[in-house]
């Protein structure tokens, strides 16, 4: 990583999760950085006092925001309040922090639910804010959109050095497989996994049509790492792989490499969600940063380390 200078105190939030800790597997050994990070008992950021303290205390240069209250549909329906209230908090406490230490650069880790249910596709950054959400997660939504504004009134304002990354639909090491907080793709996973085992039959959500696009967490890390190395002019940038599939597919791909030979049997009373979400990354491509894992073998790897962690 091309750091100017040497001895950047980097702040990555949320280490512990998938993406956090993707990102720290990708920064470790770079020259000239020093990462700091803190467990969610040693540093509660929805604490704006202690937020703030931190980040002067540590004398941070750069924070990279991968805290957040994340889960699939079930989750959100359960939990509005705590997943539009924990994120806003968490993010204006690090963006404000970010703004009174006069940060030298803020990244901001969004998500593709961001944008209009009925987007034109693929999505490009300028549909934010054109059309209704989708209703199953737009708590969550409504959160990641205020801390992109957020970015951009700082960046206008007070001129912090702000970027947004916007990820299509993540998976992979250190993934959450709880079935009543994960997204479709770990759960996918871990069902399959468990009924073949038991050798019995797979019950899924829905109807299997929607198409849905999948990135592997190590390739978002790279792309954070990219955005590092380089001084990006946009407030936002897609981050996706570039294709989708459809969920019907996604089963019988994950089912094929896990080896189940049972049935698998939709659900169709239970909610669907967007029907079509595939992101236009075009203007982080153009400028050098490609996804390298493919969906197949990142399947392959998420399963192996499922496979380590879930005995």
């Amino acid at each position: 990583m091309k750091i100017s200078e040497k001895d950047k105190n980097i702040f990555v939030a949320g280490h512990k999760g998938m993406v956090g800790s993707a990102i720290i597997r990708n920064l470790k050994g770079k020259e000239g950085l020093n990462i700091i990070t803190k467990k969610r008992s040693q540093l509660d950021l929805t604490n704006s006092n202690l937020t703030s303290e931190f980040i002067q205390d540590e004398n941070i240069n750069i924070i990279i925001n991968a805290a957040a209250k994340v889960g699939g549909i079930l989750a959100n329906d359960r939990y509005p309040y705590d997943f539009i209230m924990n994120n806003l908090k968490i993010q204006n406490n690090l963006i404000d922090a970010a703004v009174n230490c006069k940060m030298e650069k803020f990244i901001f880790l969004g998500s593709s639910c961001i944008y209009p249910k009925h987007s034109a596709q693929p999505i490009k950054e300028e549909y934010l804010l054109t059309g209704p959400l989708e209703p199953t997660n737009q708590w969550y939504a409504i959160a990641k959109i205020s801390g992109i504004m957020a970015c951009m009134a700082a960046k206008k304002q007070y001129g912090l050095s702000a970027v947004s990354l916007m990820p299509t639909n993540l998976y992979g090491t250190n993934d959450n497989f709880d079935l009543t907080t994960s997204h479709v793709l770990p759960a996918m996973i871990r069902k399959f996994h468990e009924a073949k085992i038991d050798q019995s039959d797979v019950k899924l959500w829905g109807t299997g049509n929607p198409f849905r696009e999948f990135l592997f967490v190590d390739d978002l890390a790279h792309a954070v790492s990219f955005v590092l190395d380089h001084n990006l002019t946009e407030d936002i940038y897609n981050v996706g792989f570039g294709e989708d599939i459809s969920i019907n597919k996604l089963a019988r791909l994950v089912q094929k490499i896990i080896g189940h030979k049972g049935r698998i049997i939709w659900d169709e009373s239970k909610p669907d969600g967007t029907p079509k979400k595939l992101m236009d990354s075009t203007k982080l491509m153009q400028l050098g940063w490609k996804p390298m894992v493919n969906l197949s073998d990142g399947i392959e790897k998420t399963y192996e380390w499922f496979k380590t962690k879930y005995k």
